[in-house]
């Protein structure tokens, strides 16, 4: 079935194409009468009138499509901001669409590469180890892009990030105050500064307070969460644990922690309390609430969107990084 086009209106309605294409797209200037602008209207939408997107596009240099690129949108913190930018982005006009990288930097120049094929306007991304050869390709050209969640260091690029080491500190210190035995740090092995800083700055707070606390380390990789953690737990907890805090470096850490105290008749918080980065709805099927670290999604989708439009819209060319804070939510797990 044919399209119905401008053409086809101007025809019906017996006036010249631009005169219909000044009405439906609403410029002012033009002495055009309120019954020929209404019969226009009526015409278009007899005739199921769309307007041509690609062709609009091509006339302004926009597409108003704006390009996500998430970690792993299997992870309740990737899907709830997807969810908040998609929002801000359709009261700003755009449509958002969204790609997940599974922390694969392959993948992630892949996405990269669809998103340019499909003329986004911009880009906010979440990179991923070994994504910085294309981001910096992507600077050298101006495009309008946006990191959230993380930074790299190294590459000017605008970012919407979490006080991530501050956070830590005030969260470790918490901690210190309950006069643990032991306290285990449980993160993952890798280089992105974000996660980093994380664990620095637990590592610093523990060193700073002059107490006499066993603490440890274990790190994992981000392809064996599950069987990682479950080994490593058997390791440093044993059978019976006292007086221990774990302390969760992100959710998805957490739920396989939480599964391995399930399944080894390890209650929180009388043999171990336990505090977690980010929120999920897997902590409801836990017994005990979880007490976590809440980053401000609503805020951190607000700035991402607001910043790649101010590039898109040439408001702003200077790259800055806005530094939100998270707050502890005190739960049962540490009481």
């Amino acid at each position: 079935m044919k399209r119905a086009s401008i053409k086809d209106i101007a025809r019906i309605a017996g006036v010249s194409v631009a005169t219909v294409s000044y009405v439906l797209n609403k410029k002012d200037g033009q002495r055009i009468s309120e019954e020929t602008k209404k019969k226009i209207f009526e015409i278009a939408e007899t005739i199921n009138y769309v307007p041509n997107r690609i062709a609009k596009s091509l006339q302004n240099n926009k597409t108003k499509l704006l390009g996500l690129i998430v970690a792993d949108i299997s992870n309740d913190f990737y899907s709830s901001i997807a969810r908040h930018l998609e929002d801000k982005s359709l009261k700003l006009g755009y449509t958002l669409i969204i790609g997940s990288s599974d922390e694969n930097p392959d993948k992630f120049a892949k996405l990269v590469e669809l998103f340019s094929q499909q003329q986004v306007d911009g880009m906010i991304v979440a990179p991923v180890t070994g994504s910085e050869v294309i981001l910096q390709k992507l600077v050298e050209k101006n495009y309008p892009l946006v990191t959230i969640d993380r930074y790299l260091k190294g590459i000017n690029i605008p970012a919407i990030i979490l006080n991530n080491r501050e956070i830590t500190e005030s969260t470790t210190n918490f901690l210190i105050e309950k006069d643990f035995d032991q306290i285990i740090y449980i993160g993952y092995d890798t280089k992105l500064p974000h996660l980093l800083d994380r664990q620095n700055g637990f590592e610093s707070t523990i060193a700073e307070s002059g107490k006499m606390i066993s603490t440890k380390n274990i790190l994992v990789s981000l392809e064996n969460i599950t069987e990682e953690i479950q080994f490593k737990l058997i390791e440093v907890l044993g059978a019976n644990p006292t007086n221990t805090a774990l302390f969760f470096s992100s959710n998805k850490l957490a739920v396989a922690g939480l599964s391995y105290l399930l399944k080894n008749n390890i209650t929180v918080p009388q043999d171990v309390s336990v505090v977690a980065f980010d929120e999920t709805d897997a902590y409801q099927l836990f017994p005990c609430s979880i007490t976590y670290i809440k980053q401000p999604l609503v805020d951190m989708a607000d700035e991402a969107v607001k910043l790649l439009d101010m590039q898109i819209n040439q408001y702003s060319s200077v790259a800055k990084k806005i530094t939100l804070s998270g707050e502890l939510v005190i739960q049962n797990s540490t009481i």
